[in-house]
């Protein structure tokens, strides 16, 4: 599928001219606001911007001489003008939303600009499922650029994913119009070893004079770090402490600092330069994963910069690390990003720029929405039959498939087990005295049984472990479709009958999340394109959302965001302790464990 191609500055570029000398009338005229130039970092009084073709002609303090009877007039009325926020890391996916309604739920907070990686919808429906996405963006009426995965399986050898993407998938979509560089390369052990796959990818990415996105999840510091910024990665937004943050910049590489649903690793990292007193170029604000509740409750990057405020950063700085550096980076500095002649007009008016109320957002020259109501039509790809049968386990399962048998004479044993972090992507290597009962170990107390369900090839594989943290209580158990990154089936609960009802459930409906206590449903979000999708409108998927978290409260469970928790469980990319298809995995290691250590 082809869409019509935003106008290019040097097609425009005899109008604009036309425009900013008063030789031929804007389009739209914004009148007499506080200009937030990002470049100078100044807010300077009185000026106005004209537009035409949905670009910037000029910014002046009376550019009436470029309006006529027919150009719209936007009174700014004193209100600050900033540019259109972007967001430097993100999955759409992770909002359980298309593109069409992840572009609905956000234009009204103000974002004009998305840089999103589908690695989960690679995982999935492969090289396809990325072109799909691609197409949708670019149907949408502000800019969603999209970066190609890299890393399907993320850990090649310690999953088992629906497809494989290849570098020869990479050269290609780099020709895709709406390619924008290559997403996050997670698999930073390969790098740092110099694997060939994943540096050919690299190379078709810096061959095509694309952006190389990083992943290096690992607090070492030292060669295998430094081998990893000499394969390519240009940006990482795994940092979770200031020393993290200082080492990618010093390295050349932007830092982005990520206020997701889960993650909160701004505070601890904004401190480079709020106390360090390092140059802010270099770092980039991001949400990297933000469910639709967070979308409809709380808001996106607006939301992200705020926090970045409250944190001590300088309202104009915390603005140019969701402005200009985030376009800089990408080689967009003279596309989006500022309000500055030739860009696209992507304009939020704001009458506070700390507590930044999102008032009108105006996109590429349109006003897009006006006090929290999306004014536009977001289109919407036809996503076919096959994109919506993903869901393939191969049979139905029941309480057997989650046994975990114990070794011949033992009382009890002592497991490996999953700890969750709160409000963190990592996990922790745990360890735990456990009964057995008739031979069967069993989950007890603060440990619940996780088991990772194969969906892709219907081998009718179940995968069993443990995990701690959740807090569940009572008979239930939970399953998701969303499983980062491979997306085959997770599956916790404290119940192996249960464990089966949640999967045969999502089995039924094509995907999604589901949880089930005392032998009832408590809560469904059915996602039925790849498992990882619903093309329902926000509010309505965010309410479903809701209803979910509430039934996991309702289990026991106190965690800030345990979903996005319970969907990371498979992520083998980020230590320490994940489980995949093929077993229990030491990220610290890249090597597989046994559930069960030793017993007695």
């Amino acid at each position: 599928m082809s869409h019509p191609p935003f106008p290019s500055w040097p097609d425009t570029a005899p109008d604009l001219i036309a425009v900013a000398t008063g030789r031929k009338p804007a389009d739209m005229l914004i009148r007499g606001g506080k200009w937030v130039n990002v470049h100078t970092r100044e807010v300077l009084d009185g000026y106005d911007i004209a537009i035409i073709h949905g670009r910037i002609a000029c910014v002046m303090q009376d550019a009436t001489h470029s309006t006529g009877p027919d150009t719209e007039i936007i009174e700014a009325a004193g209100r600050y003008m900033i540019p259109g926020l972007c967001d430097g890391h993100m999955h759409i996916e992770s909002g359980m939303l298309t593109p069409a309604e992840f572009a609905r739920a956000v234009i009204p907070h103000g974002t004009t600009s998305m840089f999103t990686d589908p690695h989960e919808i690679a995982n999935v429906l492969g090289l396809e499922g990325v072109r799909m996405m691609h197409d949708e963006a670019l149907m949408q009426p502000v800019n969603i650029f999209t970066q190609m995965p890299s890393c399907a399986p993320s850990a090649p050898g310690m999953e088992t994913t629906g497809y494989e993407i290849t570098p020869e998938d990479v050269e290609e979509a780099m020709q895709w119009p709406g390619i924008i560089g290559l997403g996050e390369m997670m698999n930073f052990p390969g790098v740092s070893n110099a694997d060939p796959k994943m540096l050919a990818e690299i190379a078709a990415t810096q061959n095509a004079g694309k952006t190389v996105g990083g992943h290096y999840a690992s607090p070492d510091l030292g060669p295998a770090f430094a081998g990893y910024v000499a394969g390519g990665p240009a940006d990482d937004h795994e940092g979770t402490c200031e020393a993290d943050a200082i080492a990618r910049m010093r390295q050349g590489m932007r830092s982005m600092i990520r206020l997701g649903s889960a993650w909160y690793d701004v505070e601890s990292q904004i401190t480079a330069i709020t106390e360090k007193g390092l140059d802010p170029r270099n770092m980039i604000l991001c949400t990297d994963d933000c469910h639709s509740g967070t979308l409809v409750n709380d808001g996106h990057m607006n939301r992200v910069l705020r926090h970045a405020i409250d944190c001590g950063c300088d309202p104009l700085v915390a603005l140019q690390m969701a402005t200009i550096n985030t376009a800089t980076h990408f080689g967009l500095e003279r596309e989006i990003g500022s309000l500055t002649p030739g860009r696209r007009a992507d304009v939020i008016l704001t009458a506070d720029l700390s507590a930044l109320p999102i008032e009108t957002v105006i996109a590429r020259g349109r006003i897009v929405a006006k006090d929290g109501e999306c004014l536009v039509d977001c289109p919407h790809f036809d996503w076919p039959a096959h994109a919506r049968q993903t869901v393939r386990m191969g049979r139905g399962l029941t309480s057997e498939d989650f046994v975990i048998e114990a070794p011949r004479g033992a009382n009890a044993v002592s497991a490996n087990v999953i700890g969750v972090v709160e409000n963190q992507a990592p996990t922790q290597a745990l360890k735990f005295e456990l009964p057995v009962t008739e031979g069967r170990v069993q989950a007890t107390g603060e440990v619940a049984q996780i088991a990772l369900v194969e969906r892709h090839q219907a081998t009718g594989g179940v995968t069993n472990a443990f995990v701690s943290g959740f807090g569940y209580e009572g008979q239930m158990a939970m399953a998701s479709t969303v499983a980062h990154d491979s997306h085959h089936m997770i599956v916790v609960g404290t119940d192996r009958a249960h464990m089966a009802m949640a999967a045969n459930r999502l089995q039924e409906v094509g995907g999604g999340i589901v949880l089930f206590k005392d032998g009832q449903e408590l809560a469904l979000v059915e996602l039925p394109i790849a498992g990882l999708m619903s093309d329902r409108p926000a509010t309505e998927v965010a309410a479903k959302a809701e209803q979910m978290m509430q039934a996991m409260r309702d289990c026991g469970c106190t965690l800030n965001n345990a979903y996005m928790q319970h969907s990371l469980l498979a992520l083998v990319v980020i230590p320490e302790l994940r489980i995949s298809d093929l077993g229990l995995v030491d990220v610290r290691t890249f090597e597989f464990i046994p559930v069960i250590e030793t017993h007695t």
